[in-house]
């Protein structure tokens, strides 16, 4: 199989929570390959983002982007088109960890927080992604799910919720509107550092746990979410749609 499959020159991404972590790792891999990114979050750091792909010779912009905000993810997708003259791919990859707590200790604007970024925020993008791409003829989506989308944890209740929620919007968008040529999969990460996880992995008690019920004894760097991310939205990938795909170094394999 070609490498080329893994390069879009002349394509152009448009990725949800860039600022940091996965997103970043994947903004930058998709520039590395050719694509100008558009980066939609609400934190500032995407800027540096932008900066790290500008430097690299690459091409990106970023739009400070509420993803609870429906007007807003419209405008996103819009100013995407303008900036850059289309979009074939879409990351949707905001979202936000909620406190961990027991079920019966939730408070309702915790879940109604959790409901509206890590849920409703992909609704909204996938929304207004696939109107653009049923006029342009076709284009990938890729949702941010989490090994929480396949297990559950004791005190992540919204957050399984919430992920399982994405995998089966994942599916039922496929189901859709494949034969209209737009293919919808989700990645569904382990343990992967970012700074959204930064307080586990400087927790050695967490960590020697964690690590004695994974194959791999480690966590993964944002760089190893990637990839994945980019060949599903590849020719590659050309027959993989309503998956869900488990990047976790084998937590869930026993």
């Amino acid at each position: 199989m070609s490498d080329v499959q893994y390069y879009f020159p002349g394509k152009v991404a448009l990725v949800t929570g860039g600022a940091t972590g996965i997103g970043r790792a994947v903004s930058t891999a998709f520039a590395e390959r050719g694509a100008k990114v558009m980066i939609g979050d609400i934190d500032d750091r995407a800027e540096e983002t932008v900066a790290i792909i500008e430097q690299a010779g690459g091409e990106a912009d970023f739009i400070r982007t509420d993803v609870r905000d429906k007007a807003a993810v419209d405008a996103l997708v819009a100013l995407t088109v303008t900036r850059f003259g289309g979009m074939h791919m879409a990351f949707n990859n905001a979202g936000i960890l909620p406190e961990q707590r027991l079920i019966h200790e939730v408070t309702e604007d915790e879940l109604d927080l959790a409901i509206d970024v890590d849920f409703k925020g992909v609704f909204y993008s996938m929304q207004s992604e696939i109107r653009h791409f049923l006029q342009a003829g076709g284009g990938a989506i890729v949702n941010t799910a989490s090994v929480g989308a396949l297990i559950a944890d004791p005190n992540m209740s919204v957050y399984c919720a919430m992920k399982h929620a994405v995998s089966g919007l994942t599916k039922a968008a496929a189901v859709e509107y494949a034969q209209k040529g737009i293919r919808v999969n989700c990645v569904a990460p382990g343990f992967v550092r970012t700074p959204m996880t930064q307080h586990w992995a400087d927790s050695s008690d967490f960590t020697d746990m964690f690590f004695q019920h994974n194959i791999s004894g480690r966590y993964a760097q944002p760089e190893e979410i990637a990839g994945t991310v980019l060949h599903l939205c590849s020719d590659a990938a050309s027959f993989v749609n309503g998956a869900t795909w488990t990047i976790d170094g084998g937590q869930t394999a026993h």
